[in-house]
Parts: structure tokens; sequence; C-alpha cells
């Protein structure tokens, strides 16, 4: 059974993955291309500032085309499958669990909180820390720092999420459902807010470019970009996370099926 959750995992996340490359071609790319813009203006002030002539460009390995479709597409596709065969591997451990001390839940209603819980702290509450940003948008010396940082919030918060549903399942025979669920909440909360304190903050919106007198040569990053950028980017996330939910959901009715129809065929044997 372990072997056919993966596999679900699997379908779930190529699908998911699918989803979030559709939609985010639909709608997050064109905000790219206005950053890019954006950044391509910004540093022909700069060079002409500079005393430059303006308007070099760097040759791109990859053109917009091959970057924007191939590459984005595969990047949502591999993304989908990885995070679709990590959650197979969870579900699998929970429902060991869940399934045999609780033999009346319903394993989809366990994928859907599992995917709920996924997408709240593998990517919610690490957004709040390090929120999306367009291309043009970040300092180039401290593209290292900022890896680092999201990767560590994130790492944080999945391991305490985790540890925060150990600590329900533990005091659910104790205090109850409600209070344990309370419990496990504000610990998971007041850990990650710490986190959060503790981690270091980066706002490295570009600002308006002025001339040594003053002049505006070049304005500032448009506010409304970064907000649309950030905006859909949840709205991409949260469609990953739900389409994978309901894929695995349908997945696990079909397995169901199919093994209450042979043990049907075999009782007829």
């Amino acid at each position: 059974m372990e072997k056919k959750f993966i596999g679900a995992g699997l379908i779930s996340g190529l699908v998911a993955g699918l989803f979030a490359f559709v939609f985010a071609r639909i709608f997050i790319e064109p905000q790219v291309v206005k950053a890019i813009d954006y950044e391509g203006g910004r540093s022909a002030a700069e060079e002409m500032l500079a005393g430059g002539h303006g308007g070099h460009e760097h040759p791109e390995v990859f053109t917009r085309s091959i970057q924007e479709n191939i590459g984005a597409g595969v990047g949502s596709i591999v993304f989908g499958l990885a995070m679709g065969a990590i959650f197979a591997v969870i579900f699998t451990v929970l429902w060991a669990y869940v399934g045999r001390r609780y033999p009346s839940v319903d394993p989809r209603l366990v994928a859907g909180l599992l995917a709920f819980g996924g997408f709240i702290a593998v990517y919610l509450v690490p957004f709040g820390k390090y929120p999306a940003n367009p291309p043009a948008v970040g300092n180039d010396d401290t593209i290292g720092s900022r890896s680092g940082s999201y990767l560590t919030m994130t790492l944080v918060s999945l391991v305490v999420a985790i540890a925060a549903v150990v600590l329900a399942f533990w005091l659910l025979p104790r205090i109850g459902g409600l209070y344990a669920l309370i419990v496990s909440a504000v610990g998971y909360l007041a850990i990650v807010g710490v986190a959060m304190a503790l981690l270091p903050s980066f706002d490295e919106v570009p600002t308006a470019l002025t001339a040594p007198d003053g002049a505006i040569v070049f304005p500032g990053f448009p506010g409304d970009v970064v907000g649309t950028f950030r905006f859909y980017s949840i709205a991409n996330q949260m469609i990953l996370w739900t389409v994978l939910g309901l894929v695995f959901a349908v997945v696990l009715t079909r397995l169901a099926t199919r093994r209450t129809t042979q043990a049907a065929a075999e009782s007829l044997r």
C-alpha cells in the first residue's frame, strides 16, 4: 500500500504542477516581463549617469520564450513531483498512526488537512517573513543571505509544524481535541514568531534613481507590480496545494474502490 501512496503522490504532484504552471504562465509571467523591462531601463539609466552610452545588453543564454515556457514548465512539474512525493511519504507515516488509532477517520480528510497544513507551513509562514519578489527586486550581493534565511525559515516552520502535530496527538487523549489543537497551534506560532524576529530582514525594493542635482532620472520600482506579483504567487501556491490534496483524495477513493471490488470478487470464489 505504501508504494500505491507514493504513486498517488507523484500523480497528484504532476497534475498540481501542471495547473500551477498554467496559472503562472497566464498571470505571473506578465508581471515578470514588467519587472525585467524595468530592470533593463534602470540599468541603462545607471550606465548613462556613470558616463556610458546606455543601452548595452548582455546576451541571454536562453531566450525569454524558452525561459517562460519550457524552463518554467519543467520547473513547475519537477517541483510538483517533489512536493507530491514528500506529501505521500508524510501521509503514509501519518495514516499509519491515525488509521490504526482512529479507524473511522476518512483518509481523504487526512489528505485534505495535510495539504492545508503543507500550504501553511511550507509556503505561507515563510512568505510572511520573506515575501516573493519579482526580478529586479533585491540586491545581488545579498542573494546568498536571502536564500539561506528563507531556507532556514522554511525548515523551522516545517519541523515545528511536524512537532506540533506530534504534540497534538500526544495531548489528544489527555486534554481533548480542542485543547490539544489550541496548545499545539499556540506553540507553533510562538516558535515561528521567535524565528521570524531573530532572522534578518531584507527591504531591497529599488527606489528612484536620481542625478547629482537631485533630479529623478528613473522612477522607483512600481509598487503595483510588487503587490500583484505577490498576490498571484500566493494564489499559485494555493492552487498547487489544493489540486495536490484533491487529486490525492480522488486517487485514494479509486484505490479503496478497487480494493473493495477485489475483496468482493475473492469472497465469491
